[in-house]
């Protein structure tokens, strides 16, 4: 068994009088892949921005790699190890692809530098081709590859990727698979949040399924694609 890199245990966030997670439990264990499944407004979104200090955490308790980190700013969660590729991509529009890249630039927490100019190019090969353009001039493609490019200049252990398809071309959905295949073999823990179960196949190992804040399936990604009453029932297949 894999060691656990992060655990969330009772989790409830609250926007203002709202009640987003309920109680939610969940592990991700160190190398592997978890596929956070589930529809538009089950709060995949919110777990990604309560594990990375963005949204506070009304009660409940999340660890990485055993210590807490809830109730600490993001820049402190992001200089643990941990980095965020977020939904709306945020990179800087004024700046060029390689000032992107560059203002993310740090070591790990334990020191290590796998990731430098030039093997993010050498696995990026459309942003080598951009690296004077403004990122605000790229597609939304471009873009979600940029901010993933730059999530990985800061050499985190685990990475977050929220909705990282929603809404792309068939050809850059194509190579963010291929990207984060390549980086499963890397040993990095990645935590995928994403409505299709379909794109999640062949890049995921495990799987749990949110539907209204709340946890309704954990398991192999493999064993969720054989339910067919989860499926249908919280994925829409």
């Amino acid at each position: 068994m894999s060691e656990t890199v992060l655990e969330l245990y009772g989790v409830n966030v609250f926007y203002g009088t709202s009640h987003i997670l309920f109680d939610l439990s969940l592990a991700a264990r160190k190398g592997r892949t978890l596929a956070l499944l589930g529809r538009n407004g089950a709060g995949k979104s919110t777990t990604m921005k309560a594990i990375m200090g963005v949204v506070p955490v009304k009660s409940g308790e999340i660890r990485f790699v055993d210590v807490p980190v809830n109730g600490q700013p993001a820049y402190a969660v992001a200089r643990q190890g941990i980095g965020l590729v977020p939904e709306d991509r945020q990179v800087f529009p004024q700046l060029t692809v390689d000032d992107n890249l560059r203002i993310a630039a740090k070591p790990s927490p334990s020191g290590r530098e796998d990731w430098m100019m030039g093997n993010i190019y050498d696995a990026f090969p459309i942003l080598a081709k951009m690296r004077e353009r403004k990122a605000g001039m790229m597609s939304g493609g471009e873009q979600q590859l940029l901010s993933m490019a730059r999530c990985l200049m800061g050499n985190p252990d685990l990475i977050l990727l929220d909705e990282p398809s929603e809404g792309l071309a068939p050809i850059i959905v194509q190579e963010i698979g291929r990207l984060i295949r390549d980086l499963r073999k890397t040993g990095v823990t990645i935590i995928l949040a994403e409505q299709n179960m379909h794109f999640c196949l062949g890049i995921s190992d495990d799987a749990v399924v949110i539907d209204k804040g709340a946890i309704v399936y954990r398991g192999t990604i493999q064993d969720l694609r054989a339910n067919a009453e989860i499926t249908s029932r919280y994925l829409a297949i």
